[in-house]
């Protein structure tokens, strides 16, 4: 995989296509294999671009604290790396806190903003969640200790129960002994800190919010809070998912993001 110098940060990436670009952003926990559907799926059509965030897989690791802006500041250096003068932008999680800020400073840039299980800011229970994760991690210091502490909030409750092998493939991905632990903590409070509350009417680009109903992390009264906050914004709510429903309902997500895709690209 390339890097790309991004100021602070060197970035891995990888792009699939050609056509109008797409840049994903994925979550605190993942990295940029968590978009591999989406990159064989939109690479047909379009020219698709996932990275491993900061302090995620192959990238510089975040070993002092950052903040969202500087993380979109890292992500409209990599859009200059690649060429690319426009995009829509997919933020999952963390990617879509950072996705809020990249609109705010860059709004040209954008052709469109799509935040999945995001929130302008994370709420009481999202932030008794985030402090367990990351004093599990310090406690133990064992990333399969924290996989098994932790994954049961990604998903519903119905298909935690329903789908053991799934689950067990989750555990094993985020536990993987590998990944940063400082970056983590680091990261963990940059997502605490996240505060655009107050800024959401500055949105201009057409926004797709994408929400599950049962996640606790970034719950729906986030949801609700962008979705009145950004003018022009649309909300599509996964009834039966929690954190991760782009992978419970993974159909529906994929269409979402494909009718979106068509409806607003040049």
């Amino acid at each position: 995989m390339p890097f790309a110098h991004c100021g602070r940060f060197d970035v891995n990436y990888v792009e699939e296509g050609s056509g109008f670009p797409i840049v994903l952003i994925h979550g605190l926990a993942g990295d940029h294999t968590a978009w591999v559907p989406q990159l064989a799926a939109f690479g047909k059509d379009y020219r698709v671009i996932a990275m491993d965030n900061p302090g995620s897989g192959e990238s510089s690791p975040v070993d002092t604290p950052c903040t969202t802006e500087e993380l979109a500041d890292t992500m409209l250096a990599l859009m200059d790396n690649l060429e690319v003068d426009k995009a829509h932008v997919v933020g999952r999680s963390l990617g879509g806190l950072i996705g809020q800020h990249m609109a705010l400073k860059a709004p040209d840039r954008l052709q469109s903003l799509i935040v999945a299980a995001s929130t302008p800011k994370v709420d009481r229970i999202g932030r008794r969640i985030l402090e367990n994760m990351r004093e599990v991690l310090e406690w133990r210091d064992n990333w399969a200790d924290w996989a098994r502490h932790s994954a049961h909030v990604f998903v519903s409750p119905a298909f935690y129960n329903d789908n053991p092998e799934a689950i067990a493939k989750i555990e094993l991905l985020v536990g993987n002994e590998e990944r940063s632990k400082i970056s983590y903590v680091n990261l963990n409070h940059t997502a605490l800190t996240h505060d655009t509350s107050d800024r959401l009417g500055e949105i201009s680009c057409p926004t797709l919010i994408m929400a599950g109903r049962q996640d606790p992390i970034c719950s729906m009264q986030g949801t609700e809070e962008l979705s009145a906050g950004i003018p022009n914004s649309e909300t599509v709510v996964f009834e039966q998912s929690s954190h991760f429903f782009l992978m419970e309902e993974f159909e529906k997500s994929m269409q979402t993001l494909a009718d979106w895709f068509a409806n607003h690209t040049p």
